[in-house]
């Protein structure tokens, strides 16, 4: 695997694959790689010839008294890790590379898909998100790009700045990895102690039995968010930022489960805010 730190480094690495005609496949990543992560890599790996990550903490997604100092950095155990699934290229610059002396340019999605969820609650952070994005897109080119749908909102924003501004690149959603007992991986579990990381598992086992309902006919959305939030007041340790059942697509709140829906949740356990998800489709005809 190759390491390069500057546009001009990863651009013409990426020139000499398509020179040998080469399918580039794109994984974007904050880094403290873990399982999930490396789902994403191990897909792009069976999908294209090149396989490219970035390691970026992009500044310009973190709000004021967000975690941007101490978000978990290992960029050499990333680095051991990403080679071991076959990465080709990792490309790590800094945030001076990224947004040098005199940067002023920002891409944004606006509109209900960005007010709701999580951008009512950190305001400015999917401006950071697509601004970088879209700086990678137009960095490193990539035939397809991959996105786990634990950011479920993530990913339907960078989906619609796509479809929005016709980057020539096909988004691959790829399914929440989880623990053994259901919490859904995250870089930020490791600031959870040991009775956090317990009090955590309210957010799975929420969303399951959410998933269960639905499944036995449960329609009333109303009534499956209240299930959720009432399940998640009963462990001390968490406060809800919003349990959303919403509509796949356009993010915004349903009364009642049909077609694409998301049920989506943010909470903080101690210090540490986690999401999670369960997307589904229901079609009664």
């Amino acid at each position: 695997m190759i390491t390069v730190n500057t546009v001009r480094a990863v651009k013409r690495e990426i020139k000499k694959a398509r020179a040998d005609g080469k399918t580039v496949g794109f994984v974007p990543t904050m880094g403290y790689l873990h399982e999930g992560h490396l789902s994403l890599m191990k897909r792009a790996k069976k999908e294209n010839d090149v396989v490219v990550i970035s390691i970026f903490v992009n500044p310009t997604q973190f709000g004021p008294g967000e975690d941007l100092e101490s978000y978990p950095r290992n960029l050499k155990k990333d680095s051991e890790m990403a080679s071991s699934v076959g990465a080709d290229i990792l490309f790590a610059p800094d945030a001076e590379e990224m947004y040098p002396d005199g940067y002023a340019t920002s891409v944004e999605v606006e509109g209900d898909i960005t007010r709701q969820l999580c951008g009512k609650s950190r305001p400015g952070h999917f401006k950071g998100v697509t601004t970088v994005v879209a700086k990678f897109f137009n960095i490193i080119r990539p035939d397809k790009a991959y996105f786990g749908q634990k950011d479920a909102q993530q990913l339907a924003v960078i989906e619609k700045m796509v479809r929005d501004l016709n980057f020539e690149v096909e988004i691959i959603p790829c399914p929440i990895v989880r623990e053994k007992d259901g919490l859904a991986i995250s870089s930020r579990n490791i600031y959870l102690n040991d009775s956090e990381r317990q009090d955590a598992l309210v957010l799975s086992r929420s969303l399951f039995e959410a998933e269960e309902m639905i499944k036995k006919g449960e329609k009333d959305a109303v009534f499956i968010k209240e299930m959720i939030i009432n399940n998640i007041k009963a462990e001390q340790s968490v406060a809800i930022d919003y349990v959303k059942v919403v509509n796949s697509m356009t993010l915004l709140d349903i009364d009642k489960i049909e077609g694409d829906f998301l049920i989506a949740l943010a909470v903080k356990i101690g210090k540490t805010r986690l999401i999670d998800n369960i997307r589904g489709a229901r079609n009664d005809s």
